[in-house]
């Protein structure tokens, strides 16, 4: 028989969310609901989580209390005269976010000691310097209790008038824990509580104080007398740490407003603060309402849950599930921002609560659970089993358990004092403590029940583990199912149990650390075969017979021809934001990283390189070469070296070019002309050759020509007949 009771839980208040609009019947803020339910009752078994859901609306017009609280040191002078009308005006923009709307003021200088401010009588009474009239120095001062009158407002920080102190920082702290620990003075109700810090310079904390003499901590207590802090020449300064926890306590939010001058060092003070902002202050304050809207509207869109101290042993995961679809898991706190003034549907969260042990003997413990800067919480009351109810029943006495040496419950003998052994059957007197241990050791080794147990009456009983998932085991507590082979930092890989330091591995698992896988689906190629073909499928991974590819399947060949090609456009792209894929590279080109080089004796060397490398040169548009390699690393990705600079052509240069045509153009204009005159002479010197030659003729001509005689006639001849 196997008893094996489970934890339980049980809603014990739940009352519904309230869903109501603006301007609907008002509501006392008692009588609104944003968290639901309110108190839940978890019985848990030591490692079985018990979950339940947790709701959270926003309530529409949910009432607000504002309490300005404002440096009064001289260089704020110019900001008092904006503030002066704060009242009325604020009044009319938080109507827009709620219809009841409370506001106070309060003011702080500095604690009254020296070094802080002077002591001298005539400082005392003015610590302002020339015709400045200023009022007394004091630490914190209560203005205003919270009151729904605006024009109160007004009238009352009217009547406020400067101080002045010695040093740069502040008592800024001071006036702070007075208004979180003075509930009734400063008339805090429980609905949202801001608290709005206006100051132009830093702030004194913890420590600060022994320039005073002032060696007691702040006590976090309240000490106003006729609204004015009075014990802040004996307390110190409070410190950050207890800032925070008391305006956790006090379920306050704070906005501090400061100058630009000062942002980065209330920004870190804000990351120390849980719910708290920090905007911008002008140099007058002229724009603290929008700085007040816009803070609050931040501080407002996140929900963040927080729980109480824990019981030992005991821990709460959260799991939020937000408008937006977002699903987070944290450990500790879990935030949700939501857009509250659209007032959407209630935001969800899971919270699950995980028991190791027993806690304090099995009593009861009581858990609260809020979201910070809220008066609701949801009060979880823990129960523990710690034993079988089999306990109950026991047999004492049981002759089972070595002749009423023992109570027999559960199916164990639970002995009396001073018997020992798995049926009480050994007194711890009567046997000697040789004779027992001789039958706990292993193969008669020098270690008592391998070190990982105690001998009694002859049997190992084996210790028990911090963790109760851990355990020893066996005859000798040899065995144990937490000390296997591990795979990515988990036992037996996360796929199998631990049996006596050796893992059992589930289905299609294998190997020591059962990080073998045996599912072959992994290995598949694209073209439906196994490894491509060319490898082996070895622990759902390939290992390639073919070393010219690679890659989780053995289909990327690296060195193969037509690789280049294939990746031009992708690295043109990438490298240099050219190329037919520019448009698409970001989508197109992701699947390998690009690693530039200054030359191309940078690029990696199939020699060196413990896998193979490709050396690509490619062509753009343009006529310019680009240099890359391409291989797929140890780690099976695709790596890419790129050198980053073209190789483009040299353009040609115009002067020589010009110069050439020029004197191309002179020199063939000569040789031109020089031809010409040549042809010319040639001409010439053949007519001269012509002329002499006519003039020999002319003189043979003249010397050898035959004598003219003249005819003879007879007396009967007439010489017209």
């Amino acid at each position: 028989m196997i008893e094996s009771p489970h934890g339980e839980q049980e809603i014990l208040l739940n009352k519904t969310v309230t869903n109501r609009k603006k301007g609907a019947e008002k509501l006392k803020p008692e009588e609104i609901t944003q968290i639901q339910p309110q108190r839940v009752s978890l019985t848990l078994r030591s490692g079985e989580p018990q979950s339940f859901d947790l709701k959270f609306k926003r309530a529409e017009d949910y009432p607000i209390d504002l309490y300005y609280l404002m440096d009064l040191s001289f260089s704020m002078k110019d900001d008092l005269e904006n503030v002066k009308n704060l009242g009325t005006s604020l009044m009319l923009e938080m109507s827009k976010i709620t219809s009841d709307f409370r506001i106070g003021f309060g003011s702080f200088v500095e604690k009254t000691v020296m070094p802080y401010i002077s002591t001298t009588p005539a400082k005392l009474l003015n610590p302002c310097t020339g015709d400045q009239n200023c009022t007394s120095p004091f630490s914190y001062k209560n203005v205003l209790k919270l009151t729904s009158d605006g024009s109160k407002f007004n009238t009352l920080v009217g009547q406020q008038h400067i101080s002045g102190n010695l040093d740069s920082p502040e008592g800024g702290f001071d006036a702070i824990m007075q208004v979180a620990v003075c509930g009734e003075h400063i008339g805090w109700r429980n609905v949202t509580r801001l608290l709005v810090f206006s100051t132009d310079a830093g702030f004194h904390f913890a420590g600060d104080g022994k320039l005073g003499g002032i060696v007691l901590p702040n006590d976090g207590k309240c000490h106003l007398e006729n609204n004015i802090y009075t014990m802040s020449h004996y307390y110190d300064y409070p410190s950050i740490a207890h800032l925070v926890q008391k305006l956790s306590d006090n379920n306050i939010q704070t906005i501090f407003a400061v100058t630009e001058e000062f942002q980065p060092v209330y920004q870190e003070l804000k990351n120390l603060i849980p719910k708290s902002a920090v905007g911008t202050l002008s140099a007058n304050s002229s724009n603290v309402i929008n700085l007040i809207i816009d803070a609050y509207n931040s501080l407002s869109s996140e929900v963040i849950l927080e729980n109480s101290k824990l019981p030992d042993g005991v821990t709460i995961a959260y799991t939020s599930r937000c408008k937006n679809g977002l699903i987070s898991e944290v450990s500790k706190r879990i935030a949700c921002v939501i857009f509250l003034f659209s007032f959407q549907p209630q935001v969800m969260f899971t919270i699950s609560v995980t028991s190791k042990g027993c806690p304090k003997q099995g009593k009861s413990e009581t858990v609260k659970i809020k979201p910070l800067g809220f008066t609701e919480e949801v009060e979880i009351i823990l129960n523990f089993i710690c034993d079988c109810e089999c306990h109950s029943e026991g047999e004492e006495s049981s002759d089972i358990c070595h002749f009423g040496n023992g109570t027999y419950e559960c199916g164990a003998c639970k002995c009396n004092e001073g018997r020992v052994g798995r049926l009480c059957e050994c007194s711890s007197n009567d046997v000697a403590t040789e004779d027992m241990d001789r039958t706990c050791r292993k193969d008669n080794s020098t270690d008592i029940c391998s070190n990982n147990g105690d001998c009694v009456c002859g049997t190992c009983e084996c210790k028990k583990r911090e963790n109760p998932d851990e355990r020893y085991s066996g005859q000798y507590c040899d065995c144990d199912n937490f000390n296997c082979d591990r795979s990515g930092n988990q036992l037996c890989g996360g796929h199998g149990r631990c049996d006596c330091k050796v893992c059992d591995c589930d289905p299609m698992w294998s190997g020591n650390a059962c990080d073998c896988s045996l599912d072959n689906s992994t290995c598949m190629a694209s073209n439906k075969q196994i490894c491509n073909g060319r490898g082996v499928c070895e622990c759902g991974t390939c290992s390639c017979t073919n070393p010219k590819f690679q890659g989780p399947t053995c289909e990327t060949c690296p060195t193969c021809p037509g690789v280049c090609a294939e990746h031009k456009d992708c690295v043109q792209c990438r490298a240099f934001g050219t190329g037919e894929k520019k448009d698409t590279c970001e989508k197109d080109c992701n699947d390998f990283n690009l690693i530039k080089v200054k030359t191309r004796d940078k690029l990696p060397q199939p020699n060196d390189a413990s896998y193979p490398v490709m050396h690509c040169k490619e062509r753009d548009a343009n006529d310019c070469w680009f240099y890359y390699t391409f291989a797929i690393n140890n780690n099976t990705e695709k790596e890419v070296h790129v050198v980053d600079a073209l190789d483009c052509p040299a353009g040609p240069d115009i002067v020589p070019i010009i110069a050439g045509v020029v004197v191309g153009i002179v020199l063939i204009g000569l040789a031109l002309l020089l031809i010409w005159k040549l042809l010319m002479i040639i001409q010439d010197r053949r007519e001269f050759a012509k002329f002499e030659k006519e003039k020999q003729n002319a003189k043979w001509d003249t010397v050898s020509a035959p004598t003219e005689t003249k005819p003879q006639f007879t007396e009967h001849q007439h010489p017209c007949h």
